[in-house]
């Protein structure tokens, strides 16, 4: 039984609090004052871009090239084929007797871009589209609410099971959030899209003034090289030009990160 001094007195009103819903605001009523939260304090689900809306404005990333490749080891435990991700870390030995060079299995640039592209502000304001283009031409959908694991290890046992099951399904539905699609890519952009590739050798442009020049029904698809080296010819046939974005050299991440935060200026994400 609750003690006497628990009961609220005429002296002590009893203090009402109002659930906060997913509106603009959630307000707080107490004794004296009314204090109004954020949204942005309240956890939301990215919003979701179909590859169906072609008038959308947004910006598009594709990882091109990227390090995907799944290799079979050895009998599971269960008597079935064991299948992990080839890298540079953990398979050079095996590498070495396939004759093929360590920096051609590198996906962990690829995990390093996703992680910066699908935490970025612009995402989770529903602006944001990524694909990935794999080295062996396999073209990935990327949902904006899917959550990559954070460690390395965890995010190869989800590139396999992609690479072999062809799609990734959420626990709670039916919603796929990775899932293999059909090239080519120009297929699946904008019906107004500027394409662009990052390239050191271009003329260096600052990503704000270069998005500024973008029509207001206009969107923006950046091919973005997610290997560790090589030329950055691997999408001529869909670019209309190549820009640069530093004097020096960038990694893949750090391009991700800087294109969207362009965009977030230019177009008041915050």
């Amino acid at each position: 039984m609750a003690d006497a001094s628990d009961k609220p007195t005429s002296a002590e009103p009893k203090e009402k609090v109002t659930k906060p819903k997913a509106e603009v605001t959630a307000t707080t009523t107490t004794t004296n004052n009314t204090t109004n939260v954020s949204a942005s304090l309240v956890p939301q689900q990215p919003q979701t871009l179909s590859s169906k809306d072609k008038t959308t404005q947004r910006l598009i990333v594709v990882l091109s090239q990227a390090c995907l490749e799944t290799h079979k080891m050895n009998t599971g435990p269960g008597g079935g084929d064991k299948f992990a991700l080839l890298n540079c870390d953990d398979h050079q030995g095996l590498l070495r007797k396939m004759g093929r060079d360590i920096a051609e299995a590198r996906p962990d640039i690829t995990h390093q871009c996703l992680l910066t592209l699908l935490d970025s502000p612009i995402n989770k304001a529903g602006k944001l589209q990524v694909y990935i283009q794999t080295a062996r031409g396999v073209l990935i959908e990327v949902n904006p609410s899917v959550r990559i694991p954070r460690t390395f290890k965890r995010f190869s046992g989800l590139m396999v099971q992609l690479l072999h099951k062809l799609s990734i399904r959420s626990v709670n539905s039916e919603e796929k959030l990775l899932k293999v699609i059909k090239n080519p890519i120009s297929d699946h952009l904008p019906t107004k899209c500027r394409k662009v590739t990052l390239s050191f050798d271009a003329p260096v442009k600052r990503v704000q003034d270069y998005v500024s020049t973008l029509a207001d029904d206009e969107s923006i698809c950046v091919f973005v090289g997610a290997m560790a080296r090589g030329k950055d010819n691997f999408a001529d046939e869909f670019v209309d030009e190549k820009i640069g974005l530093s004097d020096y050299p960038l990694s893949a991440s750090v391009a991700c990160s800087k294109f969207c935060h362009g965009c977030e200026d230019v177009w008041g994400i915050y």
